[in-house]
């Protein structure tokens, strides 16, 4: 196992009449992880930002929630080892005394035509995107509390079929077969499951690797004719985290400008 924790600060405890929420969220150290720990930060949860190994970054994270009067720590683990996310939601427990929201915004990606795709590439891949999501969707439901969230991650390319995309996408479409079923198998525990499913956002996952023109192509596809940000995702995550959004359960919510 080789998870090491940093709790930075970890802040004021909650004000208020009622108990501080707590989310988990994985792949917190950049990108639209990054941004969804700010946003669950502001909203009032307490947040483990979990990390595969920027130590820094996430602990930046940590820093700018707790300045702002938060709560937070960060703790890395790797989504696909068992005894690691064990230990990132024991965290949780110990530092927050629960867990009411969990925000799998861990990934890889990986882009090949299949007829030349590296199979040494689609095993890290899969292992992260699937096993990874298996292992944080098990732990999720067997700690959430009454009235709390799962949100996974897919990507609008299972539905826009770009080439070259064809590894990424099964294991997208994994994480939304897996994400339906256990919308379902939690029946009765008041905890709803759904998953976000962005289109272009101007991520450095998504960046990487794309020149100016690819870039420009793919922004103009929407009929709002932009990128996504990680703010725009952030906000649906922080929606569907919230009361107001527990009505939404068992859904792949496509945020993606329009894209069709």
């Amino acid at each position: 196992m080789s998870t090491q924790e940093t709790t930075i600060g970890a802040g004021a405890p909650a004000q208020g009449t009622g108990p501080r929420r707590v989310a988990v969220v994985t792949g917190g150290s950049r990108g639209i992880g990054r941004e969804s720990v700010s946003r669950l930060a502001a909203d009032g949860h307490a947040v483990v930002v979990g990390y595969a190994g920027n130590r820094d970054l996430a602990e930046a994270a940590v820093k700018e929630v707790t300045a702002a009067g938060g709560r937070a720590v960060a703790v890395r683990a790797d989504v696909a080892d068992e005894e690691d996310v064990a230990a990132l939601f024991a965290t949780a427990e110990s530092e927050f005394g629960g867990v009411d929201v969990v925000v799998h915004a861990a990934g890889r990606m990986y882009l090949s035509p299949v007829a030349e795709l590296d199979l040494a590439e689609l095993d890290a891949m899969h292992r992260t995107n699937i096993r990874g999501t298996f292992v944080i969707a098990r732990q999720a439901a067997r700690t959430l509390r009454a009235g709390g969230a799962l949100i996974t991650f897919s990507t609008s390319v299972v539905g826009l079929a770009f080439p070259a995309y064809g590894a990424y996408s099964a294991s997208k479409g994994a994480v939304e077969a897996l994400t339906m079923v256990l919308a379902r198998e939690l029946r009765g525990r008041d905890v709803t499951v759904n998953a976000v499913a962005p289109g272009p956002t101007a991520t450095d996952l998504f960046l990487e690797g794309k020149d100016e023109e690819t870039v420009a192509r793919l922004a103009a596809q929407p009929p709002l004719e932009r990128l996504g940000t990680p703010a725009d995702i952030a906000a649906v995550v922080s929606f569907l985290a919230s009361p107001a959004g527990h009505w939404v359960n068992g859904q792949v919510i496509r945020a993606n400008g329009g894209i069709v």
